[in-house]
């Protein structure tokens, strides 16, 4: 076999290069597309009702259309809402759009679905629990604890020092100790208002307080799904304004592993 000249062996390397050089210019043109564009592209880039790997933590659905968030800046954002309806000091929401603060202040609008949604995930190292004195584990506690330092007093159930054992379904968290129900009776506009305005808050904080499910309103959310979009809740019979959970926002943690 001859060997290869200097002409031919640059010609080869050529070759091979202008498909590499294509691909990279291509790749240009669509990060610049994806910059002049903005997030609306984003929007449209989206499968189903979940986000693409780079698209934001969190999102809030306004009359002006999906705006996304950071974590920090929906915990921000939540904290403030809740903070400010209490007519108390509130984080600093400077470069937040005022759609979603206007949204999330006045909670879903009618039957429409939850306003904020963020990611979940559930692959955290954390060790199973027992109850405490209250009827909580731990981790439900400081649940319970986080949500009063920005709610303040709330009406709290689902739970009793030594446990209970019954009122909820066979494998409710409840008997577990690891979760609370945060009543909003009567059923009406302004508690449902009120209802969101936690929820969407436990959503915001999931990450840092191991929340596990929300539910309430015929909907629920879920640390497990890792697009964190709020799903339709299937209540069991009859169907009342407590199984709907209509009247009280439910929330548990995470177990953890046995270890």
């Amino acid at each position: 076999m001859l060997a290869m000249t200097v002409d031919e062996r640059h010609g080869g390397r050529r070759r091979l290069l202008r498909p590499l050089l294509g691909l990279l210019l291509l790749l240009g043109v669509l990060a610049g597309t994806l910059v002049l564009l903005g997030p609306g592209v984003l929007s449209g880039l989206r499968a189903g009702d979940g986000w693409p790997p780079w698209g934001a933590e969190c999102t809030v659905e306004t009359s002006e259309g999906e705006v996304g968030l950071d974590r920090d800046q929906a915990k921000r954002v939540m904290t403030a809402v809740a903070l400010s309806a209490r007519g108390m000091e509130a984080p600093d929401t400077t470069g937040i759009d005022e759609a979603v603060l206007q949204r999330l202040a006045d909670g879903p609008p009618e039957d429409a679905a939850a306003s904020l949604a963020c990611r979940g995930s559930a692959d955290r190292d954390l060790q199973e629990q027992q109850l405490t004195g209250t009827g909580l584990t731990p981790r439900a506690e400081r649940l319970r604890g986080a949500m009063t330092e920005v709610f303040g007093e709330q009406s709290l159930g689902g739970f009793a020092p030594g446990g209970i054992d019954q009122g909820h379904g066979a494998e409710s968290t409840h008997y577990d100790g690891r979760a609370v129900d945060v009543f909003f009776r009567p059923v009406t506009e302004e508690n449902r208002r009120q209802g969101w305005l936690l929820a969407h808050w436990l959503v915001a904080h999931a990450e840092d307080l191991d929340v596990q499910y929300v539910i309430f309103d015929d909907r629920f959310w879920s640390v497990h799904s890792s697009r964190g979009q709020w799903q339709d809740y299937d209540a069991p019979e009859p169907g009342n304004e407590i199984l709907r959970h209509l009247d009280h926002v439910h929330v548990d943690v995470l177990r953890g592993d046995p270890g």
